[in-house]
This record gives C-alpha cells, sequence and structure tokens, in this order.
C-alpha cells in the first residue's frame, strides 16, 4: 500500500492522542526516576507536531516529519522532547524528497527516527532508555515485511516493543538521576521505553484503520 504525504497525517493523531491519554502514566513513571516532567513534555510535545503536520499542505513526506521535528524541538526543548524531535527530523532527511512511502517501509522509518534518537543521545542498546523499547520493533518490521500483513506485521511490532520496555526492568540505568541509584534501578521500568511502546502502539492503531477502510 503507497501512502502520500496526507495518508501520513492520522499517524500524528494517534501519536498525539495517545501521548496525552497516557499523560499521567508517564508522569507517574517518570516521577520515580526523573524530574515527573515526561507526560507533560511527550503530550505538549507531540501535540505540537500533530498540529503542524494538519496545518500543512506539504507534500514531501521527509519535509512534513522535519517540519514535525522542527516544531516539537521549539515546543518542548527538554531533554526528552530533543531526543524525540530528533527522530522526527531524521526520518524526514531519510525520506526527503519522497512523495509516498510504502506500507512494507515503515521498518525503515523506525530505524531513521531510532538512529536519530541515538545519534542526539549517544546511548547504546541495553543502557536502560528509549531505545531498548524502540530497536526490538525496528527489528521485528524489517525481519517480515515480506513475509506478514502490514496490519498484522504492526501488531507484531508493538509487541516486540513492549517485550522491549519489559526488558529495562532487568537493566542496570547508565544515563539521567535513574544511574545515581546504581544496582536498585535495574527494578525499575524506564519512562523513554514506555514511550516507545506507545510509539508503537499508534502505529499499529494506525495501520489497523487503514487496512479496515481498504478492505
Amino acid at each position: 500500500m503507497q501512502l502520500t504525504a496526507i495518508a501520513l497525517k492520522p499517524l500524528f493523531s494517534q501519536w498525539a492522542a495517545i501521548m496525552q491519554s497516557e499523560k499521567e502514566q508517564l508522569i507517574e513513571l517518570d516521577s520515580v526516576v526523573g524530574d515527573g516532567d515526561l507526560g507533560l513534555t511527550m503530550s505538549d510535545g507531540f501535540t505540537a507536531a500533530n498540529l503542524a503536520v494538519q496545518d500543512s499542505n506539504e507534500q514531501d513526506i521527509g519535509k512534513l516529519f522535519y517540519v514535525a521535528g522542527k516544531t516539537m524541538m521549539n515546543a518542548v526543548p527538554s531533554t526528552m522532547g530533543t531526543l524525540m524531535a530528533s527522530g522526527l527530523m531524521q526520518v524526514g532527511k531519510t525520506f526527503k524528497d519522497r512523495p509516498s512511502i510504502d506500507s512494507t517501509e515503515f521498518g525503515e522509518l523506525f530505524l531513521a527516527y531510532f538512529n536519530g534518537v541515538q545519534a542526539r543521545g549517544k546511548a547504546q542498546i541495553g543502557e536502560k532508555t528509549f531505545l531498548d523499547g524502540l530497536y526490538p520493533a525496528v527489528q521485528t518490521l524489517i525481519a517480515a515485511y515480506q513475509t506478514e500483513a502490514w496490519d498484522i506485521l504492526a501488531n507484531q511490532a508493538l509487541a516486540s516493543a513492549q517485550m522491549g520496555m519489559m526488558n529495562t526492568t532487568h537493566m542496570l540505568a547508565i544515563h539521567g538521576r535513574a544511574a545515581t541509584r546504581g544496582e536498585q534501578s535495574r527494578t525499575l521500568l524506564d519512562p523513554g521505553a514506555y514511550v516507545a511502546m506507545l510509539l508503537l502502539r499508534g502505529y499499529a492503531n494506525f495501520a489497523q484503520q487503514l487496512c479496515i477502510c481498504n478492505k
């Protein structure tokens, strides 16, 4: 299935709605290991990105994602806001000059998001961050895009993100305030990995809706 820039706009709406509905949960998770503002940062950041996308007439997928990322960076210039904006902007660079994207290319899209976040934050897999929630989903999307239906694969990627998120409860925190807890940090769920899972939940919802509409 080929998706234009206009067809991708509901994906941003999904992300904004999910971050808003999960705001209190994110605040609660972040209050344990951070300053508790993650829920506000994510809800405000993705809302701003979504409004910019909905108001745009941009036909270039790369430019649409770049505008979303740039808007988020200006709206929520915190550490996590900047990381998420960097992911969106890297997607923009990767898909620059593209009027459409095939549904089999979302593994590449989320890999670009991963690369953007990693380049900005310098974290590695296994260091109890957002990357540990996103990377298993990227692996799933890339490994099976030729054999699974789009909506089914999106749900499988969501399950992988959920597993990656839960696996952070066994990891030692290397970054942020969680790292000050030392070995005690191993039992804590990483809020960033939770955000990664929410991004995949929004993507799975988006894929389900489009597949239903096209049947």
